[in-house]
């Protein structure tokens, strides 16, 4: 890739702000998810809800005004320390950018979410792009990615929807063991008085 390239591509990253979305975006996101083929569409009213009732765990970008990204989620009731990813939606011009990448890393690392230590997903057998999402993040983040049929052609989708795969990505083992390496790193050096004051002047 050309110098120029890199530098479009890091303008354009640059100029995507990530944030919570609010009742008022609640449109917008559905006109992107009608935008994503083949992403499952639903009513406007619905991606209200969740702009309003799930903005903790949901995310949007948004560049020069439009919003360019979507990630929806929630915690289901009887899972607390589970982030259930439902719908992950990019532009067509914010594509090769790396924002669901992007989206995740900030939905994931919320103080909101502190407590969580799963992220559940539901994914087709032939939808690659989500395989390769989650299981880039499980492998950064050193989770354990698992999975086994879901939601069932047959048995829940009478025959008109392909198998989905609930994907458990589990990182209480990495963060059980950063707490221990950080338990057991060795103190920071400490300067003396006179050489802080060598570096200081």
């Amino acid at each position: 890739m050309s110098d120029d390239m890199n530098t479009i591509k890091t303008t354009r990253r640059a100029n995507v702000r990530l944030r919570k979305p609010t009742v008022e975006d609640g449109s917008d996101v559905w006109e992107l998810i009608s935008a994503c083929k083949p992403l499952d569409e639903n009513s406007m009213y619905f991606n209200l809800i969740q702009c309003d009732h799930f903005a903790d765990t949901c995310i949007l970008a948004e560049r020069e005004g439009r919003i360019v990204g979507w990630i929806s989620g929630h915690i289901p009731p009887e899972k607390p320390d589970a982030l259930f990813v439902w719908q992950v939606a990019v532009s067509p011009e914010a594509r090769g950018l790396g924002l669901a990448g992007r989206m995740l890393r900030a939905l994931f690392d919320r103080p909101e979410l502190a407590e969580v230590t799963r992220i559940e997903t539901t994914i087709t057998r032939d939808n690659k792009p989500s395989w390769g999402l989650f299981r880039a993040f499980a492998k950064k983040r050193g989770g354990t990615l698992t999975h086994a049929p879901h939601f069932e052609k047959a048995a829940h989708f009478d025959g008109n929807h392909a198998t989905e795969y609930l994907v458990n990505i589990d990182f209480s083992a990495a963060a059980k063991t950063a707490a221990q390496d950080a338990v057991q790193a060795p103190p920071a050096p400490q300067q003396d008085h006179d050489t802080a004051q060598q570096h200081a002047a």
